[in-house]
């Protein structure tokens, strides 16, 4: 949805689309003046009252408006860059002292620097796709895990956002999200084959829902689709949820002391991560979405790495392909969850399997755990009507299907598969059949991705005709399909050069038997884990839930009384 927006695409203002309700949203029209006093004034959060108030206020628009609006996505778009981009972070980074942890001798924690109600803790989490991006960008065949140890070096590193700023400030932690996509790898699979229905959890068959612009789609305009979404956390989602409730939990702190970055692929992440259900008000509220601290606090996309570097001056290519020292960096203030952020003792999934794709491998991970569970299966792939749709299926020993699936990726083809879920609508004609939702839905699973090819192809990602592409190659014609096809090329061989960790699993049977390189009991064991240090159940932790959009545009009924009744409850919302 945003294949080519960027920070510096944006004049200094843009006017909400034809279909943007909120700048309409304005007080009732002032009373005529009178010389009798009032004999009460209300004044809502700081507003002139009607009858004080000369001309109304600018539109205050909200990325919380924008998403509960299925008018123009333009403009939602327009606000999430400005609200979240690499001069946020700058900003945020050089608003007050960052807070310092402390460990005593006991093994406590502390942290200095609470009295500043502005200081934060800084923590950050790099997608692999953005890595073999910005792989791609340094050239010379430079692998995935060399590049994510660059932007460690940017963030975290005594050369980079450390070394300038007002008060030198960098994020303490630069974790890898790959860790939390095996968790949801697990949990999505656990989800797509469990036999129990209701309770919220998502109708067979199950639809990923890790792909935010595909979420955003579906609420807006297809909500027949909805029940069957994962309950699944996005891997961004989840590694944001982990990093709010164990640290402010651990050390004592409220999440709002805690700002998260993530580094991701695709600008819709930005969406994502200002969900209403993607906040404390879910996993330390009441349990429902509501305008809390959010887990994710800003997103910015590989492309907007390299604006992160230029705006302080640096150059991202000279950055050490090292990673950072270990004197540089506070070790987690959880054992359990250290040892699982950085990969420490343990066996992980090899990225290197291209069978698996750009986008995590939901699916291929599914087909694994089914296939473990049944010796002697195969898993049969069929080619769909062009590389982005692919079907597959689980043959038993015997030759009985035990499991179908598929991958739609890229609009047009998503477009056939809420087709075959559209239910039927009644037929207007009395005894009539019902017309249409004639097609069977066959598969169990369905992994989807808005952008064709996968993430790696995300709209944030660096192109082959960005000119920090160009000028470092040389390129002087304008590349074209073929070049952006070789470019592409480049990114995946990158994000597939991930070494396997070189590490020992843990002697104990929480390793003993791996599905894909992945542990499902580790995997349940930690979460079990954050569960009991936070307090808050794993559902709570790792479950989310989607919600119909219903544009009001031409549907306002309501009187003025009440449309001020409602502007009281929403003004000073926001992020």
């Amino acid at each position: 949805m945003s294949a080519i927006l960027s920070a510096d695409d944006l004049n200094d203002f843009i006017s909400p689309g034809v279909a943007c309700i909120k700048p309409v949203e304005t007080l009732p029209a002032p009373a005529p003046p009178t010389d009798e006093p009032l004999e009460h004034e209300v004044i809502l959060d700081g507003h002139p009252s009607a009858a004080t108030a000369s001309t109304n206020e600018p539109a205050q628009i909200s990325l919380t408006d924008c998403l509960a609006c299925s008018g123009c996505v333009t403009s939602a778009e327009a606000v999430l860059v400005s609200l979240q981009s690499h001069s946020e972070v700058l900003s945020v980074l050089d608003s007050a002292p960052g807070l310092q942890l402390r460990q005593d001798a006991n093994g406590s924690w502390a942290v200095d620097g609470l009295e500043n109600p502005e200081a934060k803790l800084f923590v950050a989490s790099v997608s692999p796709q953005s890595r073999a991006s910005l792989a791609a960008a340094v050239g010379g065949r430079l692998g995935e895990q060399a590049a994510g140890n660059m932007i460690a070096q940017l963030l975290g590193g005594s050369a980079g956002l450390r070394a300038g700023g007002k008060y030198n400030n960098a994020f303490t932690w630069v974790v890898d999200t790959n860790t939390a996509r095996e968790a949801c790898l697990v949990l999505g699979a656990e989800e797509i084959l469990s036999d129990v229905v209701g309770d919220g959890r998502a109708t067979k068959p199950i639809i990923t829902a890790s792909c935010p612009g595909w979420v955003c789609y579906a609420e807006k305009t297809h909500p027949h689709v909805l029940p069957h979404l994962s309950r699944v956390k996005s891997p961004q989602a989840l590694m944001g949820t982990l990093l709010k409730t164990s640290l402010s939990r651990v050390l004592g702190i409220p999440p709002d002391r805690i700002w998260h970055l993530a580094v991701m692929p695709c600008f819709d992440k930005k969406l994502e991560a200002s969900r209403e259900e993607l906040t404390d008000a879910v996993w330390a509220g009441d349990g429902k979405p509501g305008r809390g601290v959010r887990d994710v606090d800003c997103v910015i996309t590989s492309k907007e790495i390299l604006m992160l570097t230029e705006s302080r001056g640096m150059d991202f290519f000279q950055l050490s392909h090292e990673s950072v020292s270990s004197s540089q960096t506070a070790p987690f203030p959880d054992q359990t969850l250290h040892e699982f952020l950085f990969r420490e003792k343990r066996k992980t999934q090899k990225q290197n399997d291209t069978a698996a794709g750009t986008s995590g491998g939901n699916l291929h991970y599914t087909l694994q755990y089914v296939s473990a569970q049944h010796p002697g299966s195969r898993i049969e792939t069929i080619r769909g009507r062009n590389v982005d749709v692919v079907e597959y299926n689980v043959i038993s020993a015997n030759g009985q299907s035990l499991f179908k699936a598929a991958k739609y990726y890229g609009f047009r083809n998503i477009q056939n598969l809420v087709r075959k879920l559209k239910p039927a609508r009644p037929s207007r004609v009395p005894g009539g059949r019902p017309i249409g939702g004639s097609r069977k839905m066959e598969y169990q699973y369905v992994e989807v991705m808005a952008c064709p090819g996968g993430c790696t192809n995300g709209g944030g990602q660096i192109k082959v005709d960005d000119p920090i592409v160009t000028e470092r190659r040389g390129i002087e014609a304008k590349p074209g399909p073929q070049e952006q096809k070789n470019w592409l090329a480049e990114v995946d061989e990158a994000y597939f050069s991930a070494d396997e960790p070189d590490v020992e699993p843990i002697d104990n049977d929480s390793t003993s038997h791996l599905v894909g390189g992945i542990s499902p009991s580790y995997i349940r064991d930690t979460l079990a884990h954050l569960s009991s240090i936070t307090g808050v159940d794993i559902d709570r932790l790792a479950m989310t839930t989607y919600r119909e959009v219903i544009s009001d545009v031409g549907k306002d009924k309501t009187t003025d009384t009440e449309r001020v009744v409602q502007l009281a409850g929403k003004i000073g919302g926001g992020w």
